[in-house]
């Protein structure tokens, strides 16, 4: 079975956050420039997810959605076949997104002024959702080590405030690609629970692995944090359907369950998306060949990267990536101001970006670059940031 990562998509036209916004925010001319900012792909769902759609579309009947065993089957048995999580049905809730069940975790279990932890740099929305539901934010800066991170968890042992309730972890992390270890999960866990600290597990990338890494969900790296777990995880990344706004919350504890549940139904949103829910189920059921073409694809956009944009730019080096198609790139050896460094790139180079500033403490001199597109786009790309940093060669 073949697939087709190459033929473009018309986002232009597909009215998509990353070409509508380009030059709004990235002060990038939207006819010429490069939309590598927003974390979806420039790849078309999987047919198998389109015929999904198309069905329910024939249907006729767009009226309220009831949660089908079905929708919690697919999930249970791709993270089983995965990743071998043996998640029960009954743990599952679905959310519409995992930022809105981030939010409703920080509402539930959290007071405004308490503090939730984050290890940074980290997805930025983390600190915007944790700011604009009134509580506070600690960064705790992870440590570069031989060219990838780990978290600081003797720093923030030391370091975080009192009135912690929260820890959010990115796993994978975002925007460094790293796939945790079970002993560094478990480091977190155990730290978690030592503190009665309600642990957050991001896993929306964990199925966008390379070769040479295994991604094990908090919950098989640490059974032990259970009762303190909520895990965010889904369809939406792996398989380029964010639009669909479905998402998975998870949690084997049935008062945290209940919790989520009850959060769920006053905000008025307990009932999901149709498209949302039929798209994730043909993906999840059907849409593994379609991963497995996609995983070698985004690898040789990453290599290709990272090598060519060292040879292009002297003194800037991606980071490695084990996991993501967001390229975490350092050009602090440039010796140029950020600022200098964000005009080129946009003025220049044409090409929307994501500053690494917005990812928090240790951000600063970064830049991340969004490589799911097409080969042709990378050469591209690297081609343009080339003649934008002529004059440092």
């Amino acid at each position: 079975m073949t697939f087709d990562f190459d033929t473009p998509v018309d986002i232009k036209n597909a009215h998509a956050s990353k070409s509508d916004f380009l030059s709004q925010v990235c002060k990038v001319d939207a006819d010429d420039g490069l939309a590598m900012w927003v974390a979806d792909m420039d790849f078309a769902a999987p047919d198998v997810v389109k015929q999904a759609i198309i069905e329910e579309t024939k249907r006729g009947f767009f009226g309220y959605y009831g949660i089908p065993d079905t929708w919690r089957e697919a999930q249970c048995d791709w993270l089983a076949t995965r990743h071998g999580w043996k998640a029960q049905p009954d743990w599952l809730t679905p959310v519409p997104g995992i930022m809105f069940a981030l939010a409703l975790v920080i509402h539930k279990f959290s007071d405004p002024g308490d503090t939730v932890a984050i290890f940074s740099p980290v997805y930025h929305e983390f600190a915007k959702t944790i700011v604009a539901n009134g509580r506070n934010v600690h960064n705790q800066p992870m440590i570069e080590e031989q060219g990838r991170y780990r978290m600081d968890v003797e720093g923030l042992a030391r370091d975080m405030p009192k009135n912690t309730r929260i820890i959010v972890l990115c796993s994978p992390q975002n925007p460094g690609g790293r796939v945790w270890t079970v002993e560094e999960l478990r480091e977190v866990a155990d730290f978690c629970l030592k503190r009665n600290i309600i642990l957050v597990s991001d896993e929306i990338h964990g199925d966008l692995i390379y070769p040479g890494s295994t991604f094990i969900p908090t919950a098989v790296a640490a059974p032990e944090v259970s009762d303190l777990l909520v895990t965010l995880c889904g369809a939406t990344k792996t398989f380029n359907i964010a639009g669909t706004k479905i998402g998975a919350s998870i949690a084997s504890n049935p008062k945290i369950k209940q919790q989520i549940d009850a959060g769920l139904r006053a905000s008025g949103t307990g009932s999901p998306n149709r498209f949302g829910m039929a798209a994730t189920q043909a993906a999840q059921n059907h849409g593994a060949p379609w991963l497995d073409a996609l995983i070698p694809y985004l690898e040789t956009n990453r290599d290709l990267f990272a090598k060519q944009i060292t040879r292009a730019i002297p003194g800037v080096r991606a980071m490695h990536l084990e996991a993501t198609f967001l390229a975490w790139t350092d050009f602090s050896a440039t010796g140029l101001t950020f600022e200098d460094v964000l005009h080129r790139i946009n003025k220049k180079a044409r090409i929307g970006v994501s500053p690494g500033p917005q990812f928090g403490p240790g951000g600063e001199n970064h830049i991340r670059f969004n490589i799911a597109t097409h080969h042709s786009r990378i050469v591209e790309a690297l081609d343009r940031l080339e003649d934008a940093f002529s004059d440092l060669g």
